[in-house]
């Protein structure tokens, strides 16, 4: 089982919830973090990283002596990352996606292969072992993401296949904010979403986009509120009730306001192990999840 903690904003709490998730399984688990902007899991979980991979990107090179000036790479290029002044082709590495056009249609091979470093994937084990653990850290500079994800997702399934007959773990990804291309590349991979609303009115009209933008994915959708109970904040709080029954969205519990668990995740310290009584919310919230993923096929949210 595979599930992304995602939010449509950040500061929602999806990284606390993915955290304190993580703590509390009770099986196999793999913690992963797919916030690869700026990952912050393992200030949480304080991982043994034990590999660090440089994650790379292939790119059009130029060989100006062979180039025969038809423009065919650049006009198939959508992304402009080829451009042609004054009968010259100039090639732009960081706007490339590796879509490899440009190579299918260069007729005199005056295109060769290079890399552009995306950043770094590092893996080891969490939690005194009990989980591992997989993050995914971009280089300064870089605009896109859903490269590196991509590669973040191929080093998970070759963790995942390496436990040989063991028992595959469930995995716990905390997701990129918000709801544009990196959100969605990382949803795509998930069986079941986990939507952390924040009750606020500007959090509120955010979970509803990232509900909308998610339900074509056609994955088993479910919410838990965070912050829940905050003083003069009533209406936020039936506000995401109401949206997730008009909706039929698995309403999995709230996680009340509480000056104790944010000066704990201040610390850098886990929410569960706050006290039993946080411990318990968590450990529902688990249960919650598996129930729902072990439901018949049918009737996504």
């Amino acid at each position: 089982m595979r599930i992304a903690i995602a939010s449509g904003k950040g500061g929602a709490g999806k990284t606390c919830v993915t955290a304190s998730l993580a703590a509390v399984w009770d099986g196999p688990l793999v913690a992963v973090d797919t916030d690869v902007e700026a990952p912050n899991l393992h200030l949480f979980l304080r991982p043994r990283i034990t590999e660090e991979r440089t994650a790379w990107l292939d790119v059009p090179l130029l060989t100006p002596e062979k180039c025969l000036h038809c423009e065919k790479c650049r006009d198939i290029c959508s992304y402009k990352a080829i451009a042609a002044f004054a009968g010259r082709i100039s090639i732009f590495p960081d706007m490339c996606h590796s879509c490899n056009g440009c190579f299918a249609v260069c007729p005199s091979g005056a295109l060769t292969r290079g890399k552009r470093e995306l950043g770094r994937l590092l893996n080891g084990s969490a939690l005194d072992g009990r989980a591992g653990f997989l993050m995914g850290r971009t280089r300064i500079g870089e605009s896109m993401t859903p490269p590196l994800l991509r590669q973040e997702q191929a080093r998970l399934a070759e963790l995942l296949a390496a436990q040989g007959g063991a028992a595959t773990p469930d995995v716990l990804m905390d997701a990129p904010p918000g709801v544009s291309c990196p959100a969605v590349t990382v949803a795509r991979e998930a069986d079941v979403l986990l939507l952390v609303a924040d009750p606020t009115p500007f959090g509120f009209h955010d979970f509803r986009l990232a509900h909308q933008s998610l339900v074509p994915l056609d994955k088993r959708i479910c919410v838990v509120t965070n912050r829940a109970g905050a003083t003069g904040n009533a209406d936020g709080d039936a506000a995401v009730r109401t949206y997730c029954r008009e909706q039929g969205l698995p309403h999995l519990g709230e996680l009340p306001f509480d000056r104790a668990a944010a000066e704990q995740y201040a610390r850098g310290g886990l929410v569960a192990e706050l006290s039993p009584v946080w411990r318990g919310r968590f450990e529902r919230l688990r249960d919650a999840l598996r129930r729902l993923a072990t439901e018949k096929e049918g009737g996504h949210a």
